[in-house]
């Protein structure tokens, strides 16, 4: 009788939630299941590692010999193993960059590892690094330079030949991948073959984008695609690691191009946007994006790090952070350190969320709170309008607090576009930020604060919020 009782529980309130999920109207664009699936990564890595690490140079020429690759001591599961110890999800990896140089044996090309020294020649670095991340667990992502300075054919319809069938062999031979990158840097001056000169293409029609797209979404379905313009994730306009304040996922995709000029205009996304293509933040944790030994004292402090955090994951964006790979063909020391720091910060400050000891009042009316910590998207809490609205919470007792957390359920639409957080202090309300979007998750960091009351109006919205997840902690430094 008793387990009969608990099951009729259960249904009801899942009913509870299917009913109030389709109560409220989507509102376009929304995103697509690749791009729930990498929304829920949040935070992964990149790394620069190719020809410009023995070279000590960002953007190699394209007339290097391939016997300058030759790692002494390269370990792709100490790249994994510090990578999944530091809290990300993946790896995204710079299989050639604009240099030319190919870290698996391409057949297409010389230019590779096969006619290097490292491994007599026999070394593929992309199937090494698949196996690194299927024994930690991690989803392996391809960088591929559209921009190749050392083939002879760049600028012809030949050389599009040739990049797809570069493509075709990453897709099809390296498991599953989870995003595919390509570089906005596209066309200037190169080696060429030996032609050393300066070859200009048109950004918007040379490389046929829509048929290389294809090619994509025949051999990995699931991958989402990155570049300038998406298809699936954007570029954030910057590479100091952060977002706009203001971040729709929402744009007009067919405004935009790879490369284009003035790009960061873009980076707020457009609120009428026809295009659900959220941006991502990369930035490296050294000054280059490749190893240079002089900067192994230049690794970005630990407050550094925690600031690009609140100012990319907590603005409705993803975290993609560069680990140079030196020499030996090891994350070094300096780095892994600073990485494995920035987890326990973030591990220790979001373990225990404050909000679920406490009464919650959507525009006073007392609200359930299990279906805003359950860290399910799908269950939310919504309104009656899109004007106005006043979430209270009361904790049960006064906390030291200084972070505070909400999120919207994005796939049913980007809604809110206007908001005010406050927290009373003394019998005061003091306003802490005056904001503008949600989206998947929007974080906001102030002065370690005792309170017991806290509000969050929605002053302004396309439609009926719907509010998934909210969260208050307190930092761990």
């Amino acid at each position: 009788c008793e387990k009969i009782i608990v099951m009729k529980k259960y249904f009801l309130l899942f009913l509870l939630i299917i009913s109030c999920n389709n109560e409220y109207d989507t509102i376009k664009p929304v995103p697509t299941e690749r791009q729930k699936i990498w929304q829920e990564m949040e935070y992964y890595a990149f790394i620069h590692f190719n020809m410009n690490t023995f070279t000590n140079m960002e953007w190699g020429y394209g007339d290097e010999s391939p016997s300058t690759f030759n790692p002494s001591e390269l370990d792709t599961d100490q790249w994994a193993r510090t990578i999944k110890e530091s809290g990300m999800k993946g790896i995204i990896i710079t299989a050639k960059h604009h240099d030319g140089f190919s870290l698996w044996p391409s057949k297409f090309t010389d230019h590779s590892v096969k006619n290097s020294p490292w491994k007599n020649g026999k070394g593929d670095l992309i199937k090494d690094l698949e196996k690194s991340c299927n024994k930690y667990n991690l989803k392996l992502g391809i960088y591929l330079s559209p921009w190749d300075r050392n083939h002879p054919e760049y600028g012809t319809q030949n050389y599009i030949t040739y990049f797809r069938n570069q493509l075709t062999e990453l897709l099809t031979n390296y498991g599953e991948i989870f995003e595919v990158w390509f570089d906005g840097a596209n066309g200037g001056s190169g080696y060429y073959g030996g032609a050393n000169e300066v070859r200009k293409v048109d950004k918007k029609t040379y490389y046929d984008w829509p048929n290389t797209h294809k090619i994509i979404r025949k051999l990995q379905p699931n991958a989402v695609i990155f570049s300038d313009a998406g298809l699936d994730v954007r570029w954030v306009g910057n590479e100091k690691g952060y977002a706009s304040k203001t971040t729709w996922s929402n744009i007009y995709r067919d405004s935009l191009y790879g490369g284009m000029p003035d790009y960061y205009k873009f980076s707020s996304g457009q609120e009428f946007g026809t295009h659900f293509i959220p941006t991502e933040t990369d930035v490296s944790i050294r000054p280059g994006w490749y190893y240079h030994p002089e900067e192994d004292d230049k690794v970005k402090s630990l407050d550094k790090l925690i600031d690009i955090y609140f100012n990319s994951i907590g603005l409705n964006s993803s975290l993609l952070l560069n680990i140079p790979v030196d020499k030996r063909g090891l994350i070094h020391e300096n780095d892994a350190q600073r990485m494995l720091e920035l987890n326990q910060f973030i591990k220790n400050t979001f373990k225990n969320n404050l909000i679920k000891k406490s009464n919650l009042f959507f525009n006073n009316k007392s609200h359930p709170i299990n279906k805003i910590v359950d860290r399910d998207i799908d269950t939310f809490c919504p309104f009656k309008s899109n004007e106005n609205n006043i979430i209270d919470i009361s904790l049960d007792t006064e906390k030291l607090v200084d972070v505070f957390e909400i999120s919207e359920n994005i796939n049913l639409g980007q809604r809110i576009k206007e908001f005010i957080f406050e927290i009373k202090v003394n019998e005061k309300w003091v306003t802490i930020e005056k904001g503008t979007t949600i989206g998947i998750k929007r974080l906001i960091k102030f002065k370690p604060t005792i309170i017991k009351e806290l509000r969050f109006t929605i002053v302004d919205s396309k439609d009926i919020p719907l509010v998934s997840e909210l969260g208050l902690y307190k930092s761990s430094k």
